[in-house]
């Protein structure tokens, strides 16, 4: 039986009363940060000096060793994500430098995106940030294979078609989805591989120092990748937490197309063929949230991830609707959402 919360608490506690007087602790300081969609619970604590993170990661149902060993390689990498202070990799218990007290997601709710020129300044570093990430060492990651992308893919009709709106696929919308998943995940597996943060979107970074680049940090990376270069900046661009236009999702995209050229980075010579890549690498993590948000309501009561539904499905309509070969996938979002047949363009 898992331990409750409190006796979580008491042990990280515990352990903080323990660690070496060098570091200053004050302990009686911890307050909660937040939560996610794991397991994982952050807390703030004082020092004499700085405020630190403690990140309470419980076993079974968690494992530090790899954000440790990640941390590690992005720091070295010129990444800025958090110094590990001290670790106990048995409990799930570690202690971290701070990185800011606002993600970039808290402050788009706060009027970041109504500020246009801050709001470049920022997601440039990040742009700027993503490619140093890129440039990390990924040899010895797991490989986000086509495999690898066709089970995650198998969320969407499971529990966002099956679990959520009750309607489990026929036999020839199993073919139909099958055909449009095994050609997203073929694609997607033939691009380059690098290092890839699977979730490189705005609650993921921190607000940076500002002026003179922007560099935000980096957090929530420990389930990274060897995989497709487009997979992060669609994440970055089409955000499952904050909706974006296609003029902007277009300018951060070039952008980002040439910070990547320039600094060497895999990417085609032809933007055109990058806009399709990265879409329909979109497409692929856009369906496997719908399925991931479904099920964390459906299985884990967390039901405020439905609020952020509307906003995936209006990305993978935006992918779906320009693409002739994913119009049977919109004519099946129809009739689920129940939604009235619309004209567009598509190429």
């Amino acid at each position: 039986m898992s331990p409750s919360p409190d006796s979580r608490l008491e042990a990280l506690q515990h352990w903080l009363h323990q660690l070496p007087a060098t570091l200053q602790l004050q302990p009686g300081t911890l307050s909660p940060v937040s939560g996610d969609a794991s397991f994982r619970r952050y807390f703030r604590v004082q020092t004499a000096h700085e405020p630190l993170i403690v990140m309470d990661a419980p076993p079974p149902h968690e494992d530090c060793t790899p954000f440790v060993r990640i941390a590690q390689r992005l720091g070295a990498g010129g990444v800025h994500v958090p110094d590990v202070r001290a670790q106990d990799l048995g409990q799930g218990f570690l202690l971290l430098t701070d990185l800011g007290t606002q993600t970039f997601y808290e402050a788009i709710q706060a009027g970041l995106a109504q500020d246009d020129a801050r709001l470049q300044q920022h997601m440039r570093g990040a742009l700027r940030a993503l490619m140093t990430l890129q440039q990390c060492p990924a040899d010895d990651l797991p490989v986000y294979d086509d495999t690898r992308l066709l089970q995650e893919l198998e969320l969407f009709p499971q529990w966002y078609l099956h679990a959520h709106h009750g309607r489990a696929p026929d036999v020839d919308t199993r073919a139909m989805l099958a055909r449009v998943f095994t050609l997203l995940a073929q694609q997607a597996a033939i691009q380059p591989r690098v290092f890839v943060h699977r979730d490189f979107h705005s609650p993921n970074l921190m607000i940076g120092a500002g002026a003179p680049d922007f560099v935000p940090g980096v957090i929530d990376f420990q389930d990274a990748v060897s995989g497709p270069i487009s997979y992060d900046i669609a994440s970055l661009v089409m955000d499952a937490r904050t909706t974006w236009d296609e003029p902007r999702q277009l300018d951060w995209a070039i952008r980002y197309w040439e910070y990547a050229r320039a600094a060497g980075l895999p990417v085609p010579t032809d933007f055109a063929q990058f806009h399709q890549q990265y879409e329909w690498m979109g497409l692929q993590r856009n369906l496997r949230i719908l399925g991931v948000f479904a099920r964390l309501s459906q299985r884990d009561g967390k039901h405020h991830y439905l609020d952020h539904i509307p906003r995936v499905l209006g990305y993978v309509r935006q992918v779906a609707g320009r693409y002739n070969v994913f119009h049977p996938l919109l004519r099946l979002l129809d009739q689920v959402e129940q939604t009235p047949k619309t004209d567009g363009y598509s190429f």
